[in-house]
C-alpha cells in the first residue's frame, strides 16, 4: 500500500519545550472505510518499524486475521524521530535548510500520540472500534486511552507496560553509548553513527530475544567441535548491518530516549490513577519469556486498568515473540476485535 503525507500548519509543540515546524507525518491506509465508525481500527508501531503493517507484522492484515481488511479499515502512522516518512532527525530544518541530524529535538511518547491525534483529526477520524499497540506502540496505545479515554471501544496491549523500568533504560542508555563512541556520530551525515547502531542493535537484541531464543535457534548442530566463526556471533553481525541498512543512527537514538521517557503517571497524579482513566475494554496480552517487558508489568497493567483481562502466550522468542508468534495472536485477538459491544 502506498503511504500517504499529512502536514501539519502549525508550530507542533513539544512536551520538552521544543517546537516542530511543518510537522509531517507519514501513514498508510488498509481497506476501505466506510460510514460505520466501529470499522476502524488504529496500530500503534514498535521502535524501528513504519507504517506499513503488513510489511512488518506478518499475517495479520489478511483475510480471516485480526486486521481483516475485507471487513475493517486500519491505520497506522509512522513516528515522530523515526526514519519512514514522518518529521524526524534527517528531515530538513526549515530554519537552516540542512537535516537536523543530532539536534533534532527531544521528543517523548504524549509527543508522538499528541501528532497522531492531529491527524486522526485531519482524516475525519473521531472515534476507532479497537486500538493496539506491542512494546513502545503499547506504551502510544495506553497513553492515548488515557489522553482520549471516548475514543475507542476496546484497547490492545501487548508486550508492554505503563512506564519504562530502570532495566529498560539502562539497556537503552547501552546502546546510545555504543553510539556515542562511533566519531562518525558527529559528521552531520546520513551515515553517521551506524558503526555504533549496529553494536547498539546487537545490545538490544539480546533483551529482545533472550537465552531461550538463541538458545533454540543458534545452536551448533551441524558441528558440535567448532572453535570460532559462531552461529550467534554471525547472527549478531548481521541483524547490526541489517537495521544500519534501512534506519538511521539519529533517530536510533532520539527514540530510544523517547522509549525511556514513557510513564503514564507523569503530572498524573500517579500511574494507577492514570490506568484507571481507561474506558475502553482492554485485553492484555503478555508474552512468557519477555525479559524486557516480562509479564509482571502486564500483570500490573491488568490490576489496575477497570475493564480489562489478560492473556500470556508461551513463546521461545522473548519480547519478538509478538512478531513472531502470529497464530496464537490471532486466537486471542479476533475474537476480541470482532466481538459486538
Amino acid at each position: 500500500m502506498a503511504v500517504k503525507y499529512y502536514t501539519h500548519d502549525e508550530d507542533f509543540r513539544l512536551e520538552n519545550g521544543g517546537v516542530i515546524k511543518g510537522l509531517t507525518i507519514a501513514y498508510n491506509t488498509f481497506g476501505v472505510r466506510r460510514s460505520n465508525r466501529n470499522q476502524v481500527i488504529w496500530v500503534c508501531h514498535a521502535l524501528t518499524a513504519n507504517s506499513d503493517v503488513a510489511d512488518w507484522w506478518p499475517c495479520t492484515v489478511e483475510k480471516g486475521k485480526f486486521l481483516d481488511p475485507g471487513k475493517y479499515f486500519t491505520v497506522c502512522a509512522n513516528i515522530i524521530g523515526s526514519d519512514y516518512g514522518t518529521t524526524g532527525p534527517l528531515s530538513l530544518n526549515p530554519e537552516t535548510g540542512e537535516p537536523y541530524y543530532d539536534t533534532f529535538p527531544f521528543i517523548t511518547i504524549r509527543d508522538i500520540v499528541r501528532a497522531h491525534i492531529l491527524l486522526a483529526k485531519a482524516l475525519g477520524i473521531t472515534h476507532v472500534r479497537a486500538m493496539l499497540g506491542s512494546s513502545i506502540g503499547g506504551f502510544q496505545a495506553m497513553e492515548w486511552a488515557i489522553m482520549e479515554p471516548d475514543f475507542m471501544d476496546k484497547l490492545i496491549l501487548i508486550a508492554t507496560s505503563a512506564k519504562s523500568q530502570p532495566w529498560t533504560i539502562a539497556l537503552n542508555e547501552s546502546q546510545r553509548m555504543a553510539i556515542e563512541v562511533d566519531p562518525t556520530y558527529e559528521s552531520r551525515d546520513p551515515e553517521g553513527g551506524k558503526g555504533g547502531m549496529r553494536v547498539a542493535r546487537s545490545i538490544g537484541l539480546l533483551s529482545y530475544r533472550g537465552s531461550s531464543a538463541y538458545n533454540a535457534t543458534q545452536q551448533e548442530n551441524e558441528n558440535p567441535y567448532k572453535l570460532t566463526g559462531f552461529r550467534a556471533g554471525t547472527y549478531q553481525r548481521y541483524q547490526g548491518e541489517k537495521l544500519a541498512r534501512r534506519f538511521n543512527a539519529f533517530s536510533y537514538y532520539r527514540l530510544s530516549q523517547a522509549f525511556d521517557s514513557h510513564n503514564v503517571g507523569r503530572f498524573r497524579g500517579g500511574i494507577e490513577k492514570a490506568l484507571g482513566q481507561i474506558r475502553a475494554k482492554t485485553r492484555i496480552v503478555g508474552i512468557t519469556s519477555d525479559i524486557i517487558l516480562p509479564v509482571s508489568e502486564q500483570i500490573y497493567l491488568y490490576r489496575h486498568i477497570p475493564q480489562s483481562e489478560i492473556f500470556l502466550i508461551n513463546s521461545e522468542f522473548g519480547h519478538d515473540g509478538f512478531l513472531v508468534e502470529h497464530e496464537k495472536l490471532n486466537d486471542l485477538l479476533k475474537p476480541f476485535i470482532d466481538a459486538k459491544e
